[in-house]
């Protein structure tokens, strides 16, 4: 599996806050099956990390990773703020280009509302050739209020990312309800663990891989559509008559 949303990098974020933290979520995430991760710190008000921070840290990890024996990827990447994205240059967000590649741009979900202006704010991304993939909407109330808001930003050329801990239910019936009607509607193309430190969002992939009920929907989810944005490669069709168990 490949884990494309992950909070790894220590002293960065809201991540962990020594290496330690961060060796301690990569060897839980090899021993969930977990083969490579994007790193993606937040890029926002509260956490404005510049690439060359993020650049940095990445480099550090890898070293320390190689240097412990551990056998995992690290991918560049940034979770972007939706109101940052008209502040960063051009460079900064292919720099913060999803698992390095500069086509695709990881963009988070607000919690709380739906601004008027996030669905234009997400298409103009798309129509500038950059995909944005929406970090966990699930989570956000309006959306689990009428989940179907997602369709037009998908058929603009949004992917859309669940959080597995949403999936197998670590965070509550209603956000485990939309993630999963997200899916029937065919509104969802990756998990990801969000993972924050082993005990905040723990990995949980496997888990969240099981919970959806289709093993070649699942592989799609969570190997094949996150392969395919490593590579830059194009992007593999959702499995015909994938679906969850009732």
């Amino acid at each position: 599996m490949i884990d494309l949303h992950s909070h790894i990098l220590w002293a960065v974020d809201d991540g962990p806050a020594t290496v330690s933290g961060s060796l301690e979520m990569a060897r839980d995430a090899v021993a969930d099956g977990i083969t490579a991760v994007a790193a993606t710190p937040h890029v926002r008000d509260d956490f404005p990390t510049a690439p060359d921070a993020m650049e940095r840290a990445v480099e550090a990890l890898r070293e320390r990773l190689r240097a412990e024996d551990v056998p995992l990827d690290v991918h560049r990447g940034g979770e972007i703020a939706l109101d940052r994205l008209p502040l960063l240059r051009a460079d900064d967000l292919r720099r913060f280009g999803l698992a390095g590649n500069p086509a695709c741009l990881l963009v988070e979900t607000p919690y709380v509302g739906w601004p008027a202006w996030l669905p234009s704010r997400v298409l103009d991304l798309a129509a500038t050739g950059v995909t944005p993939v929406l970090a966990h909407p699930e989570r956000n109330r309006e959306v689990q209020a009428a989940p179907e808001r997602l369709a037009p930003l998908v058929d603009g050329g949004t992917l859309v990312q669940i959080t597995a801990a949403s999936l197998d239910g670590r965070l509550g019936r209603r956000t485990e309800q939309c993630a999963r009607t997200l899916l029937d509607l065919g509104l969802a193309h990756l998990l990801a663990s969000d993972g924050h430190e082993r005990y905040i969002r723990a990995v949980g992939m496997s888990r969240a891989a099981a919970a959806v009920g289709d093993e070649s929907l699942a592989r799609w989810l969570t190997e094949e559509i996150p392969a395919a944005i490593v590579s830059g490669a194009a992007l593999p069709p959702r499995p015909v008559g994938a679906g969850l168990r009732a």
